[in-house]
């Protein structure tokens, strides 16, 4: 006799009979890693074991080639439009390089004297400085005062030096000129300078539009002879030459009768030079006026 349990029996016995269902026979599908077959380009496999694609990724950070630092820029100065140039006279004789004593050694080569600014003779210089064209306070004095000549003229140079409790500053370098013959009170200013202590002073055209564009003449004019003096000053074609060949750095003055020239920093022996030059021209200028 038959009942329902002898149903799921024979059901039972029927799925033992399939082949694919006996533990014997079962085998894991090949793409679950246990099957047999070689492992596709690009699926990884380096060590027998399949790996799923792109799993073998190269190293984070790959070996990198050290870069050598380039060497420093030698040569010709890079002007603009990145065209190579060689650096003017005026870069050259002006470009700093800080040097304190090499304008007293330059002067003592040349047989001049050196002073510190305190001998009888150096009373003078305080006139200068107090009527120089930049901006001086009591604290200012001479310093470093050379003296000796210079092709026909004779010249004292020094700097200004701001003097306080720790120290000793130069701020301006000054080259004069004696001068023998009475002297046109004036000032000659590069045209792109601020002005000071211009009182009393009035602007003289020199009548060339391309110089009066760099080059500001005043000059105190007493009378009529004066004023035309410091007009020849700038008409000099050697003085005129030299002034638009330079960078508009330097100031010039008359005062206590001496033909005086300023410039920002301290002396060295190419600023001397360069003032001497300036100087001689001016005052042979001023001599064939007078």
């Amino acid at each position: 006799m038959s009942s329902p349990h002898d149903r799921d029996d024979d059901r039972d016995d029927d799925r033992d009979d399939r082949p694919g269902d006996r533990a014997e026979g079962w085998s894991e599908p090949v793409h679950l890693g246990k099957g047999d077959r070689a492992p596709a380009p690009g699926e990884g496999g380096g060590s027998g074991a399949w790996q799923p694609p792109g799993w073998d990724l190269p190293a984070a950070e790959p070996e990198r080639r050290t870069e050598e630092q380039p060497p420093a820029p030698t040569g010709p100065v890079v002007g603009r439009g990145g065209r190579p140039r060689t650096p003017s006279v005026a870069e050259q004789v002006f470009a700093y390089r800080g040097d304190t004593v090499g304008a007293q050694g330059w002067a003592l080569q040349h047989g001049w004297t050196v002073s510190d600014g305190t001998a009888p003779e150096d009373a003078v210089l305080a006139e200068l400085v107090a009527t120089a064209p930049v901006r001086t306070a009591k604290e200012h004095r001479a310093a470093g005062v050379m003296r000796g000549r210079a092709g026909a003229v004779d010249l004292v140079a020094f700097d200004v030096v701001f003097v306080d409790k720790r120290r000793t500053v130069p701020q301006w370098a000054v080259t004069a000129a004696p001068v023998l013959l009475p002297l046109p009170g004036l000032r000659l200013s590069p045209a792109r300078f601020w002005r000071h202590r211009t009182g009393g002073l009035v602007p003289l055209p020199s009548g060339d539009e391309a110089f009066d564009a760099r080059w500001v003449l005043l000059a105190a004019v007493p009378d009529e002879a004066s004023g035309a003096a410091a007009r020849r000053l700038v008409a000099d074609p050697v003085v005129r030459g030299l002034l638009l060949g330079t960078d508009d750095g330097d100031e010039f003055w008359t005062a206590a009768g001496h033909l005086a020239a300023v410039r920002p920093d301290g002396h060295r022996p190419e600023l001397l030079e360069h003032h001497a030059r300036l100087l001689a021209a001016m005052v042979a200028a001023l001599a064939g006026a007078a």
